[in-house]
């Protein structure tokens, strides 16, 4: 194997716009990474996920399809 090569991989201390700090390592070369959204924040992780239905399409879609099934061609 190349000696190098590959990038140095540090510890990095990550600052999320919620307030949430915490350290992981990276790649990244500096040793503090501001991001906009973390685990603590986001809402898949959180459980505060919203589905936007706009215009009802998500019931037009069940209206449409729910009463058909599909078929097998030979």
């Amino acid at each position: 194997m190349k000696t190098g090569t590959h990038p140095k991989y540090g510890a990095v201390k990550v600052t999320c716009s919620c307030g949430n700090i915490f350290e992981t390592a990276s790649t990244i070369g500096k040793p503090e990474l501001h991001v906009e959204v973390c685990s603590s924040c986001h809402p898949f992780y959180t459980g505060k996920q919203k589905v936007m239905d706009t215009a009802g399409r998500i019931d037009k879609f069940r209206q449409r399809y729910s009463n058909k099934r599909g078929t097998a061609s030979a």
